[in-house]
């Protein structure tokens, strides 16, 4: 068999049902003639996004792939891969590459090396007998420790290249998780017992540990309220009493407020990377206990009190186990306190925002399209995602994710139009669900031709465009040229757009018709359409950040 095929009988055998792609690649052929099914996207961006989102929606269980010619493909690809890696999301890349000896003509674009400051490995497979072993070593990254992009190039001489079907000896990869060293965990539940107001921040290791519950049953053993990272997001539902909300750039006043009387802070799956997008910070003087799989992010930007290596399941699970035998299996009666400060942070700071989220104002104001869909949906039963700039500063304070996944929070690398991708590979990993991506007119001036990916590919997604024909974020950034040249207007109909695509699509003007839309998308997407709702907004620039 050729080289091509012999990847497509490992894809296979690894669970790969589908990959998203970009023409021309040999490998779409040979995947589609193996029975794995091509899903064409409009443009490479997307289609990484498509991978990324299915990774992450299935927690790295099963592995998103993405496929794309040598040369431009591979060029048009870069951003959805730095994506990607940023917020550790494990996706295989598998560019086609120039043969072999093209790079003694002409200076060409590889894959190979342009590539490796952004992905977990890269490796190419530079001779046909090597196939199994590449694959093997690619899919050991992709399941095990900090996850990440993996990309196999294969040359174009290589990958039509024939090798013995008997030489393909290979089995799926299983993936093997560490436990931290329990004297680590033993001083470490002492200092968290001890303290008289901890916090437990919790980051996307959790998602991926599949460490919800034991997240949970810890956070009620210490009486401790939780705050997560936005990849992190979802990770502890956030109608539970103990639940503070999103700690990223913009966040609800309880996390400002019990961060900052917080004597330990407990981290646990979390880089705590120094980020004004995804993550709000530790103010100085905590004593802070860290717990990653990836020792590098240990004293990476905060000094770490109980350094602890380990995944974060078997972590949580040491530290209730812990804690119980510290109490001697004797757990204090809770008294609700901490509860009804979380609440009342809670309800003082939304009467702030009340008339936000309730405007009747024309153009719609956006926090009313984000109040109304949370009215109008559950989370249980719903994947939201956003996109860049305002619609996430947005909608990540208010909404309250209660499912794991439910939420699909990025934002280290943030590049406009990533939402759209994410969100029908979301689709295709939970397809019962109900899967929405909110995105602005600068966003889908990126990627919104994939809207039809959407339509032809039968991915039935709602996307909520929030037109306010301008680029409002930018509004103190660019006040001078804008005031000149007019540099921040942006226009078009995207409804009109949605519809020439071949979706379901509507524009609405007024606020009293916000809720009725979504049940009618809704609808259409149980119908198997992928739709397009278009909200007329005006040029909201408040966000709730400090505290306020």
């Amino acid at each position: 068999m050729r080289v091509v095929d012999a990847i497509a009988e490992i894809l296979k055998r690894e669970g790969v049902e589908f990959f998203s792609c970009f023409p021309t690649a040999p490998m779409i052929e040979a995947a589609a003639s193996a029975g794995i099914r091509p899903i064409v996207c409009r443009q490479e961006r997307v289609g990484v996004g498509i991978a990324d989102g299915f990774s992450r929606v299935s927690n790295g269980r099963r592995i998103g792939v993405f496929a794309m010619q040598a040369g431009p493909g591979t060029e048009n690809a870069f951003a959805g891969v730095a994506t990607a890696f940023s917020d550790s999301v494990p996706i295989l890349v598998l560019p086609a590459g120039y043969a072999r000896d093209a790079e003694q003509t002409f200076r060409f674009f590889r894959s190979i090396g342009a590539y490796a400051a952004i992905a977990k490995w890269v490796e190419e497979i530079t001779l046909p007998e090597q196939v199994s072993d590449v694959m093997r070593r690619a899919f050991s990254h992709l399941k095990m420790g900090r996850l990440g992009p993996v990309l196999v190039e294969i040359p174009a001489d290589v990958a039509t290249a024939e090798v013995a079907e008997s030489s393909i000896n290979y089995q799926p990869v299983k993936a093997t998780r560490s436990a931290p060293n329990p004297r680590d965990v033993a001083g470490a539940t002492r200092a968290l017992t001890q303290a008289k107001n901890p916090v437990i921040c919790a980051g996307q290791g959790v998602l991926y540990a599949e460490a919800s519950d034991e997240l949970i049953e810890l956070a009620e053993l210490l009486d401790a309220p939780v705050t997560t990272t936005l990849e992190g997001k979802s990770a502890f539902p956030e109608n539970h009493p103990l639940s503070l909300g999103t700690a990223s750039g913009v966040s609800p006043m309880a996390v400002y407020r019990f961060l900052r009387q917080a004597d330990v802070v407990f981290a646990i799956g979390s880089s705590l990377t120094r980020h004004n997008i995804t993550f709000a910070g530790i103010p100085p003087g905590k004593t802070i206990i860290h717990a990653t799989n990836d020792e590098r992010d240990l004293n990476k930007h905060y000094s770490a009190d109980y350094p602890i290596l380990g995944d974060a399941k078997l972590v949580l699970r040491q530290f209730v186990e812990a804690v119980k035998e510290l109490r001697k299996g004797k757990v204090p009666q809770r008294s609700g306190g901490v509860a009804a400060q979380v609440k009342e942070a809670r309800e003082e700071w939304l009467k702030q925002w009340m008339p936000k989220l309730t405007s009747k104002e024309i153009p719609i104001n956006p926090y009313r399209v984000m109040w109304e869909f949370m009215n109008a949906t559950d989370p249980k039963e719903t994947i939201v995602t956003h996109d860049s700039g305002s619609p996430r500063n947005q909608l990540v304070p208010f909404y309250r994710a209660t499912s794991p996944r439910g939420y699909l929070g990025w934002g280290k690398s943030h590049s406009l139009g990533t939402g759209l991708g994410l969100i029908m590979g979301a689709k295709l990993a939970a397809p019962n669900k109900f899967c929405v991506n909110f995105m602005g007119d600068a966003a889908f001036g990126m990627t919104g031709l994939d809207f039809e990916t959407a339509v032809r590919s039968g991915i039935p997604i709602l996307t909520i465009v929030l037109n306010n024909s301008s680029m409002a974020v930018e509004t103190q950034s660019m006040a001078a040229s804008h005031d000149r040249f007019r540099t921040r207007d942006l226009g078009g109909n995207y409804a009109e757009m949605g519809k020439a695509l071949g979706g379901f699509a509507e524009r609405i003007e007024r606020p009293e018709e916000i809720a009725a839309a979504i049940q009618r998308a809704r609808r259409a997407t149980e119908e198997g359409r992928a739709v397009l709702l278009e909200f007329i907004t005006s040029e909201e620039t408040a966000y709730s950040r400090g505290g306020e």
